[in-house]
């Protein structure tokens, strides 16, 4: 699991990168546009298909990647103050500057593996200042077959390959995610690319956010995810990596960019203490 760095380090040490395999064939151009390096993982800056240029500009990165630690299996935390220290990325991979978010929208590792951030600067502001630009989140699930990248900021390398199989769920230790993104051979990220944004290669839309991979070929450790089908039948090869879907964030926020968990639609997981709305009898 969890591609970040505080595992790089010795897996650099103490073990070889993944497997290579070959690079998914007429691969497009690297392109970081919008890509965000955080201190421990990577990130995107992302905008939502109904946001506007006056919001509060978001960054994407993995549940696991929070400076707090990493959730709790069923824990979903929201709207809480930090200050965190980013870098914006160019369309050539280099610094554009710092950005700096003051607020963790959302987070969790139940379901999904997702953070979002919101910035203390506007879309408008920063193209301005900065001249960097927003990828938009899909908000329709991704379909087998697609060419995506997978673009890290902390390395600066995007790994091109296609959606192999989306798995009914990935457990790994105490953690399970739904409609989980295995990757095709051409994907083999590695730690410190958690949080790097999966890319359509054709749309340029956000269609997930890479997370984990199998280091040992253990089954369903830490480090080591497994699949596990509807029949509960559970299948693990070293090797294989993967990302969590993102189609579900954006029917979760309303206008200018506000959280709202209780829409119509939403299907992200809420807090304990967030009532369920209960459908009207018609």
């Amino acid at each position: 699991m969890f591609r970040r760095l505080l595992t790089v380090l010795a897996v650099l040490l103490t073990a070889p990168a993944l497997a290579g395999v070959s690079a998914a064939s007429a691969a497009p151009a690297d392109d970081y546009s919008g890509i965000v390096k955080l201190s421990n993982c990577s990130g995107s800056l992302v905008r939502l298909p109904q946001s506007g240029e006056f919001d509060r500009a978001l960054v994407l990165t993995n549940g696991h990647c929070l400076e707090s630690g990493m959730p709790e299996a069923g824990e979903v935390l929201v709207n809480q103050p930090v200050n965190r220290k980013m870098v914006l990325l160019g369309a050539d991979g280099r610094e554009l500057g710092r950005i700096r978010a003051t607020k963790l929208v959302y987070a969790t590792m139940t379901d999904t593996d997702v953070a979002l951030y919101a910035l203390d600067s506007s879309y408008r502001e920063i193209a301005r200042e900065l001249g960097g630009h927003p990828l938009t989140l899909a908000a329709s699930p991704a379909d087998v077959g697609t060419p995506v990248s997978v673009v890290s900021g902390f390395f600066t390398r995007t790994w091109n390959c296609s959606i192999e199989r989306v798995v009914y769920s990935v457990r790994e230790a105490e953690w399970t995610w739904k409609d989980s993104i295995r990757y095709a051979p051409g994907c083999d990220t590695i730690h410190g690319t958690s949080g790097s944004p999966i890319v359509d290669q054709g749309s340029r839309q956000i269609v997930g956010v890479n997370n984990t991979g199998n280091d040992d070929g253990g089954v369903c450790t830490f480090n080591n995810p497994c699949e596990v089908d509807e029949n509960g039948v559970v299948f693990a090869r070293r090797g294989l990596t993967y990302g969590q879907q993102t189609y579900r964030i954006p029917a979760c926020f309303a206008k200018n960019n506000q959280l709202n968990l209780t829409r119509d639609g939403c299907m992200l997981p809420k807090p304990a203490a967030l009532p369920v709305p209960v459908p009207i009898p018609a």
